[in-house]
């Protein structure tokens, strides 16, 4: 019996080792670089309505960021579109830059007018790398210095739909 609750304490205390290592560690800090905006023109679409999407990326870090990956889900369903392409944007350090990204429809024929009247925008920022732009000559040089860390950021926004007839 003794041995039973010796080997039941042991197993208790291994798998509790990890948590309480996890707890101490240090804490996840924000990341530098986060969708601060998304912003949809206009901001009531109708059916078939083309839109404009942009967003606003804050970086807090001394360093320039670029090479952004997005994903755009709108109603829960992912755009294409963004699946094998970079934005070789400079997002200055330090401060706000707001960066277009690809129009959209409100509605296509595989994404029809949501019931709810409601249309749900979601943009993450999937990757991105730091840069160190400099000058060489005449020629501008981009040279990647590493990884952002703390991604996947997101942003949403919920659009209330023009109802039909209305202008």
């Amino acid at each position: 019996m003794k041995r039973c609750l010796g080997f039941t304490l042991l197993l208790f205390a291994f798998l509790n080792a990890p948590l309480a290592s996890q707890e101490a560690g240090e804490e996840k800090t924000a990341p530098a670089l986060t969708i601060s905006a998304v912003h949809v023109e206009p901001a009531n679409p109708a059916a078939d309505t083309l839109c404009r999407l942009r967003v606003e990326l804050d970086n807090t870090d001394p360093r320039i960021a670029s090479q952004l990956g997005f994903a755009v889900k709108i109603n829960g369903q992912e755009l294409p579109v963004y699946s094998n392409h970079l934005f070789m944007f400079p997002v200055s350090p330090g401060g706000k830059s707001e960066l277009a990204l690809y129009n959209f429809w409100s509605t296509e024929t595989s994404r029809q007018m949501p019931a709810t009247g409601k249309l749900e925008i979601e943009v993450v920022l999937r990757e991105a790398r730091w840069m160190d732009i400099s000058t060489e000559g005449e020629t501008e040089v981009w040279k990647p210095l590493g990884d952002v860390g703390g991604l996947p950021v997101s942003r949403s926004i919920t659009l209330e739909m023009a109802k039909p007839g209305s202008n």
